[in-house]
C-alpha cells in the first residue's frame, strides 16, 4: 500500500487484527488515533478481566505503534483501571 492509498479505516483493522493476534486479547474501544511522519500510534482499549457485573471488570489501555500500512511494530500497555472507575488509576 503506498503513502497515497492508506485510508485510516483499513490501516486501523490491520492494526486491530494484528494487536488481537500477539496480545491475546479481544479490543473493546479505539480511544485515539494518531498519525506520526513513520506511522501510526493508537490507543486500545482491552477488557483484562470480565467480572459480574460488568462495573467491575479490569480494563487496559494499550499504547499500539503501526507503520504506516498499520503492522503492529509494538505495543504497551499504559493504565489499568476499573470500568467503573474510569477516571481513577487502578
Amino acid at each position: 500500500m503506498s503513502e497515497g492509498d492508506t485510508n485510516l479505516t483499513s490501516v486501523l483493522e490491520t492494526a486491530r487484527s494484528g494487536f488481537e493476534q500477539l496480545a491475546g486479547r479481544s479490543i473493546e474501544a479505539v480511544s485515539s488515533v494518531n498519525r506520526e511522519e513513520t506511522g501510526w500510534v493508537f490507543a486500545f482499549e482491552v477488557v483484562e478481566l470480565a467480572r459480574v457485573p460488568d462495573s467491575t471488570s479490569l480494563l487496559g489501555s494499550y499504547e499500539v505503534r503501526a507503520d504506516s500500512d498499520g503492522n503492529v511494530i509494538a505495543y504497551d500497555r499504559v493504565r489499568r483501571y476499573y470500568r467503573n472507575r474510569a477516571d481513577e488509576e487502578a
